[in-house]
């Protein structure tokens, strides 16, 4: 499976804070960019971009206040993968992801969902703590 380096060149974009998120799919035998969201967009859009019954995967850059009241960022890789999308197309994403997810370099927090409750913004939290 092949990467398109827009892939590569939006999500050094996203690290350097030009993005909120970035949602790809596979596109013949490449992965590209779907959808780009701008830094005011929140958790809620990200997750309302995301297909209802089609895999993706997305990176999201999610900021946070630690315990001790710290700001921080994680960039997190989720692979979207609904129980109402074909099987092939399953197979096809969870196939090629560890591939994809290896060349964007920057990755702190790696999450599968299969339905919306297992991608919450509270579990997000949970994972970046």
């Amino acid at each position: 499976m092949a990467v398109e380096d827009n892939c590569k060149l939006k999500f050094l974009e996203l690290k350097k804070r030009t993005y909120r998120f970035i949602i790809f799919r596979i596109d013949g035998q490449q992965v590209v960019v779907e959808k780009l969201g701008n830094p005011q967009e929140t958790y809620d859009d990200f997750t309302n971009s995301l297909p209802a019954d089609e895999c993706r995967y997305a990176v999201f850059d999610f900021d946070f206040t630690t315990n001790e009241n710290c700001q921080k960022s994680k960039i997190f890789f989720i692979a979207w993968s609904p129980d109402s999308s074909r099987v092939r197309m399953k197979m096809v994403y969870a196939s090629s992801k560890d591939r994809f997810k290896r060349s964007l370099d920057g990755i702190q927090v790696e999450l599968q969902a299969t339905d919306p409750s297992e991608m919450s913004f509270d579990i997000v939290k949970s994972r970046a703590l």
